[in-house]
C-alpha cells in the first residue's frame, strides 16, 4: 500500500468519524428539546469535536473525496431517528440510503494516484 493511499484512508477515518460526531451532537440537540440544557451543551461539544475530526483529515486527502464522505450523516439520521426516536424507514429512504452509500463507496474508493 502506497503512502499517499494510507493518508487517503486516514482522512476518509476522520470524516467518517466527524460526520458520526456531527450527527450525535444533532440528535442530543433534538432530545435538549424535551430534556433540557445538559444535552444541548453535549451535543455542542460533539458537534464540535466533529468539526475538528473534519479540519484534521483534510491534512491527510484530497477535498474532493472527503468532503462528499460527509454524506454518511443522511444515512446515520435515518438509522438514529429509528432506533432512537423511534421514526420510520420508509421504502424511499431505503432507496435514498443505498443510492449514497453507493456514491460513498465510489467516490471513496475510486480516487487512486
Amino acid at each position: 500500500m502506497t503512502e499517499s493511499l494510507k493518508k487517503n484512508k486516514k482522512g476518509i477515518f476522520f470524516m467518517l468519524c466527524s460526520a458520526a460526531c456531527a450527527c450525535l451532537g444533532q440528535l442530543l440537540w433534538k432530545l435538549s428539546a424535551q430534556d433540557g440544557l445538559l444535552l444541548a451543551v453535549a451535543g455542542f461539544a460533539l458537534y464540535g469535536l466533529g468539526a475538528l475530526l473534519m479540519l484534521t483529515s483534510y491534512k491527510y486527502g484530497k477535498l474532493s473525496v472527503l468532503q462528499p464522505m460527509q454524506s454518511i450523516n443522511y444515512v446515520l439520521s435515518i438509522v438514529i431517528g429509528a432506533l432512537v426516536l423511534g421514526e420510520a424507514v420508509t421504502g424511499k429512504k431505503v432507496i435514498g440510503v443505498a443510492i449514497i452509500m453507493a456514491g460513498i463507496v465510489l467516490i471513496g474508493g475510486g480516487d487512486r494516484e
